[in-house]
């Protein structure tokens, strides 16, 4: 049985993902037994090629194996390809560590979080610190979005985030090893038979808030998820999605982000709770709006912020279907959480 499969999931990210591998095979691993699963996901342009020239030019031989898909899954159903495969194989491994494609080893995470889970039985999932390239730790742990959490989120005041200060979903970059609600989705290490259990990720969502819904239905499981900060995995935040600081980098979010909000509230506390972190959303957008604006300073709420709501979120949430995804960006009824 190998003890830590790594999976990376690219699309358009190509050189990126070749230093990740390099970096986990430049690792010792503490003796462990470790493969690499990489996924292209359908990439424009000629990812697949350089991937494959890559593994010959750069011996990964039987290290690592590539699945060279002809669409792009998403991020979840992207994991889903080789989380099935490793199930059918009939010799899963112990862990699972999935890791971003625009991040690489810091230090010997992948060890360090493996005996994580080795010496606390109580751990189903444990994520590491993220660095910064130039070394600076950013957010790697945080709570569940809820309704309250999305009015202060949205209104980005500092009055309103003094008054609940529980509400901020991101816990300080310095937060030190203990259990959390979730931790970050660019790196973190899982048991395998514990996410087969769950069944793996909701192939529901494209991108965006998977990770968060998966560790919903692993912390339900009666075992905890922990930031475990002493794992340092360096992280090009944004290179693989556009998003930098929760913002998209055009100021437009793609329509999927809106489905994947909505869906995560809905799966994970009902309609009627999502319906009221809507109106909170909207509420604390529209405060960011004027507060900003009678500042004279520009707003962090998104470009056509109002319309793309309405359409992914308020439409299906009040008139009409509120499991309704696109995770192609066509409709498609989604399955029951």
């Amino acid at each position: 049985m190998t003890d830590v499969s790594v999976v990376i999931v690219n699309y358009g990210t190509a050189d990126l993902v070749i230093e990740g591998v390099a970096s986990i095979l430049a690792a010792h691993q503490g003796g462990r037994s470790v493969d690499v699963h990489v996924v292209d996901n359908g990439s424009p342009g000629d990812d697949a090629e350089r991937l494959s020239a890559a593994a010959a030019e750069l011996g990964w031989g039987d290290r690592v194996r590539l699945y060279l898909e002809r669409e792009n899954h998403g991020f979840g159903r992207g994991n889903n390809v080789v989380l099935h495969a490793l199930s059918a194989s009939g010799v899963p491994p112990r862990y699972v560590f999935l890791l971003n494609p625009d991040a690489r080893l810091g230090n010997e995470a992948v060890d360090i979080l493996a005996s994580f889970l080795d010496d606390h039985a109580d751990a189903i999932a444990a994520g590491p610190a993220l660095l910064r390239p130039d070394g600076a730790a950013v957010s790697a742990a945080f709570r569940f979005p809820d309704a309250g959490s999305e009015f202060v989120g949205t209104a980005a005041n500092k009055v309103v985030s003094r008054m609940f200060p529980r509400k901020a979903v991101a816990l300080p970059p310095e937060t030190g090893q203990q259990p959390v609600d979730w931790i970050t989705g660019a790196a973190f290490m899982v048991r395998f038979a514990a996410l087969e259990q769950v069944g793996f990720f909701d192939p529901d969502f494209f991108l965006y808030f998977e990770e968060t819904e998966l560790m919903w239905r692993l912390n339900r499981s009666g075992r905890a998820v922990w930031h475990v900060p002493e794992a340092h995995v360096v992280h090009i935040a944004g290179a693989a999605t556009g998003m930098k600081g929760g913002q998209h980098v055009r100021r437009i979010k793609p329509g999927y982000w809106y489905d994947s909000w909505r869906l995560y509230h809905v799966k994970t506390r009902g309609t009627g709770a999502a319906r009221l972190a809507a109106m909170l959303h909207v509420a604390g957008s529209t405060i960011n709006l004027g507060f900003n604006g009678l500042r004279g300073k520009p707003s962090s709420v998104p470009d056509r912020f109002f319309p793309d709501f309405w359409r992914h979120v308020l439409q299906p949430l009040f008139l009409g279907d509120p499991l309704l995804a696109r995770p192609d960006g066509q409709n498609v009824k989604a399955r029951s959480a």
